[in-house]
């Protein structure tokens, strides 16, 4: 078992309860799962730029990613209806304990010029966006073999009903919010 989930199992859960008074266990916000989506545009003139994409977001989350097509055609962007223009993956469960883990103590202490993510990123109930510029951070990927540096979205979704319950659940994760 991870030690993410060991810390969840004991000290947040008393933590939260704590501070929210809730009656019961069951009631304590979590972590339910963590989608990392990278977008690809210019994978309209070379099919080749999103194998590249699809092979590091491999690499960072440990499991299959899965390819996202255009719902409608947009004639400014050059786009058709169906073509594939990113790539995404869902993880739960252990790998998304060991990806978050990853993610706080290594990958965005690496960030330059790091002062701590965006405390105001929260969508009203509860989840939580964070957007990373380049892939590079993470140490799985190696700087030699990257053709070019893609950014990325990671959508953090907590069972939380408010952001002030998300924000402390988070923070009580170690994640670095600006003060």
């Amino acid at each position: 078992m991870s030690r993410l989930k060991d810390l969840y199992k004991n000290e947040i859960v008393d933590a939260m309860t704590k501070k929210f008074g809730y009656k019961n266990v069951m009631e304590v916000p979590k972590l339910e799962k963590v989608v990392i989506n990278m977008g690809v545009g210019e994978a309209k003139e070379n099919s080749k730029l999103l194998d590249a994409a699809v092979k590091d977001l491999e690499t960072i989350a440990g499991q299959k990613v899965v390819t996202t097509k255009a719902k409608k055609s947009v004639a400014n962007f050059k786009i058709r209806e169906g073509m594939p223009i990113g790539c995404k993956v869902t993880l739960r469960g252990e790998k998304m304990y060991e990806f978050v883990d990853r993610l706080v103590n290594l990958s965005l202490p690496r960030v330059r010029d790091f002062r701590g993510v965006n405390p105001n990123a929260f969508d009203g109930r509860g989840n939580y966006a964070l957007g990373i510029k380049e892939q590079l951070i993470f140490p799985e990927i190696e700087y030699d073999k990257v053709d070019k540096v893609r950014g990325m979205d990671i959508i953090f979704v907590t069972t939380a009903k408010t952001d002030e319950e998300a924000r402390e659940l988070l923070t009580l994760f170690n994640m670095p919010f600006q003060k």
